[in-house]
């Protein structure tokens, strides 16, 4: 089965992922799909980036009777960027259903607003452990009736050390109900959980590791002083538009992206020191092609989703061979080809050769002094993000931001890129020589009637 017509989906599915060019089943849609839609419990093993949420969004949506008033189902996400993506592709499949209500409940924004969206049922929750166990354990959120429970990135979960609060969770739930764990690897504290909350589970495994055709793997001897200026070289040498840079250490992430902004290449730090605005602005730039090179640690970069990366940066060999395979799976997406790179010193080796076995590739460390740095290779973002005090709460939608710039500004439709609406704040992606109109249109114009502040990222 490649087609999603097989499936016997209800035709307002079939029409929402027409529209959205959905035409061929990924291998996790096609492996979890039949046996989630006649309603066993699957554990999936799947790279990042594999196509999982249409494979239980569409499973969830299938037997959803928008007509009843209760929650239908309940996702949990290690991070609240990954709730609201998930959310957003839920809202984008559900589209021609009528009235189907998806809530986000993640920390790091207001209770009160998800408060009052509680009082009326939604029908599908996505949320983080932490803020979902909150309004559980005082009764904003009620499960009694759940249908369907999902897990994704569980092993981002555990890592990040949720826990006691999925305990609380899994307290709650209703014994009758379809139960759906995703993870990209798979640890035995998976296999543990699966007994406590699912019963005789599907297994399924599609391509837990990555094929060489897709990635190409590469290993460059360095001395830890020269680790940074290692670095720098690699992104010049391969000119690379997106980046990832995983260090082992929040300092490193603040040195490394210090160093290589005095290089002129645009780089942020993403760890765990971050305030939510601050990390929401830092992905937003980097997702908006801002910012090309976003360095960070394991922790902080867990459980995102972030698209068409070129190239992964091993800053240390990683002492866990399943955390190699996740780092490296945020490049070669969606069948793309992508470049990952390992900086390893003598100390390291013996972890490289635990990679290599785990991950099976071959991974002979070449002197880095073939690769140099290159100033004059150095690529520059396109586009600038602005962001206006605005948002969903305000509502705005992205269509209301993308008329102001081009019908009113008379912006060209192509120097807009990507928009995103979050309850409080909007972000824009404009290009670089369309910048200083678009900044006079928030300042002098106005969007639906009213004035908005806006500054650059």
């Amino acid at each position: 089965m490649t087609d999603f017509t097989t499936l016997n989906l209800r035709p307002e599915l079939i029409q929402s992922v027409t529209e959205l060019g959905y035409t061929q089943l990924t291998d996790i849609q096609a492996a979890t799909l039949p046996v989630v839609l006649v309603g066993e419990d699957v554990l999936a093993q799947a790279k990042t980036g594999s196509g999982k949420t249409a494979a239980f969004g569409l499973g969830i949506l299938q037997g959803l009777d928008e007509k009843r008033t209760y929650t239908h189902a309940l996702v949990l996400c290690p991070t609240r960027e990954l709730a609201d993506q998930v959310a957003e592709q839920l809202r984008l499949l559900a589209r021609r259903m009528d009235n189907v209500k998806i809530t986000t409940l993640c920390g790091g924004i207001p209770m009160n607003g998800q408060i009052a969206t509680l009082r009326h049922p939604p029908h599908i929750i996505v949320g983080t452990p932490g803020r979902v166990m909150d309004h559980m354990l005082n009764h904003r959120v009620k499960l009694h009736n759940l249908k369907q429970f999902v897990l994704d990135e569980a092993d981002r979960m555990l890592d990040m050390g949720f826990y006691d609060e999925l305990e609380v969770i899994f307290k709650h739930l209703p014994k009758v109900r379809q139960t759906l764990m995703f993870s990209a690897t798979y640890p035995d504290t998976i296999a543990q959980i699966s007994d406590v909350v699912q019963k005789t589970p599907k297994r399924i495994e599609t391509q837990s590791l990555h094929s060489e055709t897709k990635i190409q793997q590469i290993a460059y001897k360095v001395s830890d002083e020269h680790r940074q200026q290692a670095v720098a070289a690699i992104i010049t040498h391969y000119q690379a538009k997106a980046a990832i840079v995983f260090c082992h250490t929040k300092i490193q992430t603040f040195e490394l992206t210090e160093y290589l902004q005095q290089k002129d290449i645009s780089a942020v730090a993403l760890n765990g020191d971050l305030e939510q605005r601050e990390r929401t602005q830092v992905l937003t730039r980097f997702a908006h092609k801002s910012a090309l090179v976003l360095v960070a640690t394991d922790v902080a970069a867990r459980g995102l989703d972030i698209d068409a990366v070129d190239l992964v940066i091993n800053y240390t060999v990683s002492e866990e061979p399943d955390v190699y395979v996740h780092r490296i799976g945020r490049t070669g997406r969606a069948d793309a080809e992508g470049l990952a790179v390992t900086l390893v010193s003598d100390a390291e080796m013996a972890n490289l050769r635990e990679i290599e076995a785990h991950a099976q590739v071959v991974l002979k460390p070449k002197g880095i002094e073939s690769v140099r740095f290159h100033a004059n290779r150095i690529i520059q973002p396109e586009y600038v993000t602005l962001s206006i005090d605005g948002g969903k709460r305000q509502k705005l939608r992205p269509g209301d931001i993308l008329g102001s710039l081009t019908k009113e500004a008379g912006i060209d439709g192509d120097d807009i890129g990507k928009i995103n609406v979050t309850n409080q704040v909007s972000f824009i992606a404009v290009k670089l020589r369309s910048v200083k109109r678009a900044m006079a249109q928030f300042r002098e114009g106005k969007i639906k009637g009213k004035k908005f502040r806006a500054r650059r990222c």
